[in-house]
């Protein structure tokens, strides 16, 4: 199985930080970001990376190489411009190979034991996400998960309705983050052109489809998308030791 780190954005809410270091370059607890993913992937046996870079890709590339420090073998994907995460996506697919792949968000950082997701069989589903309780700054969340289904808000609204009509009493879905974490059919991008395009869409349609599972992270889980939040994580990984 292969993996596909996200690592092209700009990283503008971390500003000044990444005016000249790449966002997954920014270190916590002494290490850069994406080294605590490409070392959980190493632990699990994953060892083929795919790595999308678009600002200050020059650095990244130049600083984890092919990957062999690490014991993996990295494959760059240069986009020059930004595509966005399906538009970077779809670049790399031709890297990736046509069975499914886990996919991480450069930019969260995770306790997660990634392990489980060796064990996500898709069977017909596009997508497995893996969802987290929603953060101070996201009180939303994203999607809904229930019975191990991930479903749109609007989904829900329907099922909502039609349990009224029908007077019938069922358990609701729990509002959740998406975690950027993620096991993907390349199945999802069939057909589609190169070019910029965000994830959201083709998750919501897959969703409309009854083609996408999904659970619950038990684990520590930063959005590390400003400079406040990267000290704080800092922080608490050399006070509390949370790896």
């Amino acid at each position: 199985m292969k993996a596909m780190i996200l690592a092209a954005g700009m990283g503008n809410r971390m500003r000044p930080l990444t005016l000249h270091t790449p966002k997954p370059l920014l270190e916590v607890g002494d290490k850069p970001l994406i080294v605590w993913h490409i070392e959980k992937l190493k632990k699990i046996g994953v060892t083929e990376i795919v790595i999308n870079t678009a600002w200050l890709g020059e650095k990244l590339a130049t600083a984890l190489g092919d990957g062999s420090q690490f014991g993996v073998n990295i494959l760059w994907s240069h986009e020059g411009e930004g595509l966005e995460t399906a538009g970077g996506i779809i670049r790399a697919l031709p890297l990736l190979g046509e069975t499914p792949f886990i996919l991480i968000n450069g930019d969260v950082w995770t306790s997660m034991d990634f392990s489980s997701l060796l064990d996500v069989k898709l069977e017909g589903d596009l997508a497995h996400l893996v969802f987290v309780a929603n953060p101070v700054q996201h009180p939303q969340g994203d999607f809904i998960l229930s019975h191990g289904r991930g479903y749109t808000f609007e989904q829900q609204q329907q099922q909502q309705q039609q349990q009224q009509q029908q007077q019938q009493q069922q358990q609701q879905g729990e509002a959740l983050t998406y975690s950027g974490v993620a096991v993907i059919d390349p199945k999802m991008f069939m057909g589609l052109d190169e070019g910029k395009r965000p994830l959201a869409p083709l998750l919501k349609q897959a969703m409309l489809e009854q083609k996408v599972s999904a659970s619950k992270m038990n684990a520590i889980w930063v959005d590390v998308g400003t400079p406040e939040r990267l000290k704080a994580l800092d922080q608490q990984i050399k006070q509390d030791n949370c790896v």
